[in-house]
């Protein structure tokens, strides 16, 4: 099984790399799913029902989220309805949304994913550890196939959540910084890590927003309300081989792609 992991998408500009590249990297690469992290998709900051829909109609099967899942207020009613939109797993009981999910792909092979928040220098939500020991059995019943989403902030943290689940997971999959990591590989047990994948969004920019807003906000500690950057865009991924008989990963590849 081929599975296709994109990097934050930011905004209009990620959604463009993600409309002009996903197709021709899930006919070339023979991809069976696509899974996406989108919680900056609107504008940089959150998400909405029209840009979660433009995005499924785009190729990606489900979308991962994080800290930012909240940023636009439509999301609560929106991530109540539509399942294949995640957030954090390990958000308080009673928050509304789901986790985690167990799909098909079209050949009829089935996937897990699940979602989860880290806490250093993040908000202090409940233990990601715990709730992957939680999660991952529950997934299990279903399928050996497991993805991650490890969204947060700390190498050391992403690090600890690869080696926590190794041989648990098929792979665990570093986002939030946006800057995509080359320390992708396969751990001892079977599963595909990498720190971060990266960011899908303008690449004149500061992790996707305006270079000179981000100077500012250093030069002068004024809060401003960042704005996504324009122009050229990139498209951040890796590409990942699982056996979906045993759930072990083969291979992890990383790729990075611009538009125009």
């Amino acid at each position: 099984m081929k599975v296709l992991f994109i990097g934050d998408i930011v905004g209009k500009p990620g959604r463009k790399a993600i409309r002009e590249g996903l197709p021709d990297l899930i006919s070339k690469l023979k991809v069976d799913f696509v899974i996406a992290n989108a919680e900056n998709a609107a504008g940089g900051f959150g998400i909405t029902k029209s840009i979660g829909e433009e995005i499924f109609t785009l190729g990606v099967d489900v979308l991962t989220s994080g800290n930012h899942i909240w940023d636009k207020k439509e999301a609560v009613t929106y991530i109540v309805k539509e399942s294949r939109l995640l957030r954090p797993a390990n958000y308080p009981h009673g928050v509304p949304g789901f986790g985690a999910i167990v799909m098909n792909t079209p050949s009829g092979e089935k996937i897990g994913i699940l979602n989860l928040s880290g806490r250093v220098f993040m908000n202090p939500l409940d233990c990601p550890f715990k709730a992957a020991q939680r999660e991952i059995p529950l997934l299990k019943e279903e399928t050996g196939v497991i993805v991650v989403d490890m969204h947060a902030e700390a190498t050391s943290e992403k690090a600890a959540m690869g080696w926590f689940l190794d041989g648990e997971v098929s792979a665990v999959i570093g986002t939030h910084t946006h800057v995509q990591t080359a320390d992708e590989r396969i751990l001892p047990n079977g599963t595909a890590f990498i720190s971060d994948v990266g960011m899908t969004g303008p690449v004149d920019s500061i992790i996707g927003v305006k270079k000179d807003q981000i100077i500012n906000k250093f030069l002068t500690h004024i809060p401003v309300r960042f704005e996504t950057a324009k122009g050229e865009a990139m498209l951040s991924c890796v590409v990942l081989e699982i056996n979906a008989k045993t759930g072990v990963s083969t291979s992890i590849q990383r790729l990075q792609m611009t538009f125009e």
